[in-house]
């Protein structure tokens, strides 16, 4: 009979623990049900916030990269117009080099007897007048 007792009392603790189960398994897939339904509901308020919210931040970083990108290219601009001076001045010096140069050369072409083209020019219009003045005076002849 001590058998049969027992035996009752774990068939009772086993059917009182079953039926803890189901009570706690049904309240899960009511919360998880209530959670659907609750997200359903809320869920698209919800996600048009975050459309508001990502419009308001892809507006503010278009913004703060144009003022970025305007900021870079006013200082391109100035830096343009510091290059042009500087090229304009070593252009200046470079024209200044090449004529000093060119002056030495002709210097010491001079020296050692070789006319320049200055002088080369001048005598061939001496002698464009001289053949002029030499062919009137054959036609008067």
């Amino acid at each position: 009979m001590a058998k049969v007792t027992l035996k009752k009392k774990i068939e009772a603790e086993e059917t009182k623990a079953f039926s803890e189960v189901r009570l706690y398994a049904r309240k899960i897939w009511l919360a998880g049900l209530g959670a659907y339904a609750k997200a359903g509901h809320e869920g698209s308020t919800y996600v048009k916030e975050l459309i508001k919210t990502g419009e308001k931040v892809e507006k503010d970083a278009k913004s703060a990269v144009n003022e970025k990108l305007e900021a870079a290219n006013s200082e391109i601009d100035s830096l343009k117009g510091e290059v042009t001076g500087i090229k304009g001045r070593v252009e200046v010096q470079l024209d200044k080099i090449e004529s000093a140069f060119d002056r030495r050369v002709a210097s010491a072409l001079n020296r050692i007897g070789i006319p320049s083209k200055h002088d080369v020019e001048t005598l061939s219009a001496k002698l464009d007048e001289l053949t002029a003045l030499l062919e009137r005076v054959e036609r008067k002849q």
